[in-house]
Parts: C-alpha cells; sequence; structure tokens
C-alpha cells in the first residue's frame, strides 16, 4: 500500500491527533510518536523522516507559543543548547543511514519516549541549579546531531535531562524544549533538502490533524492538566512500535 493510501486510514488520524495533543501538552512536537506510528503502518523509511520534521516544526511551534505567553520560557536555558544543536542537526538531516541501523536507533530513542510518557524519566527536582554552560553546550550538539539524523527535535531527550540534572522546573523545561525542536527541526529538514531529498506531498494532508491536536494540547498543557491515563495508552502504542523496529 503507498504512503497516499495509508494516510487515509482513520485509526491513523485519531492517532496522530492524539499524538499531537500529548505531545504538545508537554512541549513537545510530537516527532517520535509520528515515527512509531508510521512504522507501526509500514510507511516507507525514505517517507517518515521529511514528514515527521514537517508535523514536528508545526505541533512544536504552537507548543512554543502557549508556554510562551504563560511566560514559562527562558532564554539563558535555551541558548547553551541551541547553539551547538543547530549545526549538528543540520549534519544530520543531510545524511542518510541504511533502514536497519535507522530503525535500531529510532526504537532506542522511543525508549525515552516512553519513560518521559509513563513518569519513568523527567521527575523534577526538588532544588534547582544553575545551568553548566559546557555540558549544555555538549548535551545540544548530542541531541541535535540524533534528531536531524533520524527525523526528531529531540525535546523528548533533552527535557528529561534538564529535568534530571535540576536546571528547571516541568513548565520551562517544556517551554524551552518546544523551542529547542522548533530549531532542530528546520535545521534538520534544511539539511535533509540540501542534500536533495524530497518533501513528500502526501503528508501535506496530515497538517489539519496535527494542528488540532498540537493546538489544544498546548493550550490545555501550558495550564494545568493530567491525562496521565492518555500518556499510558500512547505508551502502549509506542512499545508496540519499538517491539516491530526491533524485530523486522
Amino acid at each position: 500500500m503507498l504512503a497516499g493510501e495509508l494516510i487515509q486510514s482513520p485509526l491513523l488520524l485519531i492517532l496522530l491527533l492524539l499524538v499531537a495533543f500529548l505531545y504538545a501538552s508537554v512541549g513537545h512536537g510530537g516527532a517520535s510518536g509520528y515515527l512509531a506510528l508510521m512504522s507501526l503502518f509500514a510507511f516507507p523509511v525514505t517517507y517518515m523522516k521529511p514528514t515527521a520534521l514537517v508535523l514536528n516544526i508545526l505541533v512544536s511551534a504552537i507548543s512554543f507559543y502557549f508556554y510562551y505567553r504563560e511566560k514559562k520560557f527562558e532564554r539563558k536555558l535555551f541558548y547553551p543548547f541551541a547553539i551547538t544543536s543547530i549545526p549538528f542537526s543540520f549534519l544530520g538531516g543531510s545524511l542518510t543511514i541504511e533502514t536497519h541501523i535507522y530503525k535500531i536507533i529510532l526504537a532506542t530513542v522511543l525508549l525515552f519516549a516512553v519513560g518521559r510518557l509513563v513518569g519513568i524519566l523527567g521527575k523534577q527536582k526538588g532544588e534547582l541549579k544553575p545551568i553548566n554552560i559546557p555540558l549544555a553546550l555538549f548535551i545540544g550538539a548530542v541531541i541535535g546531531f540524533l534528531s536531524g539524523l533520524i527525523g526528531i527535535g529531540g525535546g523528548i531527550i533533552l527535557s528529561p535531562v534538564i529535568l534530571l540534572l535540576g536546571w528547571a522546573d516541568i513548565k520551562k523545561s517544556a517551554a524551552v524544549s518546544a523551542l529547542f525542536i522548533l530549531v532542530n527541526s528546520v535545521s534538520g529538514l534544511f539539511g535533509f533538502v540540501s542534500k536533495g531529498g524530497i518533501l513528500p506531498i502526501s503528508s501535506l494532508s496530515l497538517i489539519a490533524v496535527v494542528l488540532v491536536g498540537g493546538i489544544l494540547g498546548g493550550y490545555f498543557g501550558s495550564k494545568k492538566m493530567n491525562v496521565q491515563m492518555l500518556r499510558n495508552v500512547l505508551a502502549l502504542v509506542l512499545l508496540i512500535a519499538i517491539f516491530k523496529l526491533y524485530t523486522t
């Protein structure tokens, strides 16, 4: 079945809406979720990366807007990560890796997503610490390269790291992650296109679905909302995708 026919699946569209909503609610773009769904529905790997980046740009921009409006964004926490992540995301986006290696890396990253969704990763520390600039620069470079390589924004990794190191609370880490995802996704997409990559036209039909989910998730997530049950359901979907990626 062609990708253009796959995106007409009602189940896929419903799951995409749920992914956009839940990820935007915690300041993420949802690329790891979109990639997991596309893997489950047997999309071609060549279609997955650019499509996830495009959808990521839209949802992370919406999510950042709502968190910024609620005055949760701290520039001094964002810049050290972005300085190194943007060029490395471009580099990663310009590279093409073999399908089986791509699947292994993606499955490993999805484990972070599952941990974040069920609350294992990303628990807020009681006492906050000043950001360590050299360490933040290094973290930004590593996450940026990985983001561009497989087509994610990197927030699903950055957010737990910020919380683990005690550099920000949950809301502020979400705001920083949202903008981090946006700039990395744009950079990774430019890297992809610079090497002759083509954006699949059929992916444009998914924009309306993720826009609705992103707007609702960003609005409610920037305020007070607890949707842990839905996050657990999404975590189960991701686990199924991880199993498929590791075994095919």
